[in-house]
């Protein structure tokens, strides 16, 4: 994700990484360390995120790319195929 980032957020794509943790430490040490510059969110909750339940994500990593207006296009993505999913969308 991380290279993903670099090479395509100055083309338009934004990451929202939502955390399932329940140590806010733990969870801004991980950060820092995979260098994740883009915006992180949790509530701490774990299983019962608020977020996660309104994806139904029931294991993780669960991957979630939306278009432009918010609509979900793609799920779970990986590897190549996620970077074509992302190539396809920002083209548009």
């Amino acid at each position: 994700m991380v290279a993903l980032y670099k090479e395509f957020h100055s083309k338009g794509l934004n990451i929202v990484g939502v955390s399932l943790d329940k140590d806010a430490a733990k969870w801004k040490e991980a950060i820092a360390k995979d260098g994740l510059t883009w915006t992180q969110v949790s509530n701490l909750k774990f299983w019962d995120e608020p977020i996660a339940k309104q994806y139904n994500v029931e294991s993780i990593p669960a991957t979630f790319i939306l278009d432009a207006s918010g609509k979900v296009v793609a799920q779970d993505l990986r590897g190549d195929e996620l970077k074509a999913k992302i190539q396809e969308l920002l083209a548009k």
